[in-house]
């Protein structure tokens, strides 16, 4: 059970959304989409979904024409996003040298 919540609340998007929502706090599903970035609105959707059936994020449907929807962190989303914030950090430091890494990578494997 605990390798399926990992699974779940570790991958790409869900980082990402954290980081967006954490970052703006209550974001319309649009602005979220746009925050994160390059997600499809499929995506968008089934994450903001898992994310609000995990607990993570809170869902406000506001009743006017066309429909309002919000969405912003619960305070066990927050802690997962603070939890997260280290690997966000190291991320970020070790950016440069992960680039190059790759970048040799590369050179590599078209010369075999």
């Amino acid at each position: 059970m605990v390798r399926d919540i990992i699974g779940k609340v570790a991958d790409k998007w869900t980082l990402l959304i954290l980081e967006a929502l954490e970052a703006h706090g209550t974001l319309r599903f649009t602005e979220v989409g746009r925050k994160v970035g390059e997600i499809s609105q499929k995506m968008l959707t089934k994450t903001l979904r898992q994310m609000e059936s995990d607990g993570l994020v809170e869902r406000t449907v506001h009743p006017v024409i066309p429909p309002h929807v919000d969405y912003r962190l619960t305070e066990m989303g927050r802690s997962l996003g603070a939890a997260f914030c280290g690997v966000w950090i190291w991320a970020e430091a070790h950016l440069e040298q992960i680039e190059q890494s790759r970048a040799a990578f590369r050179a590599r494997s078209e010369q075999s």
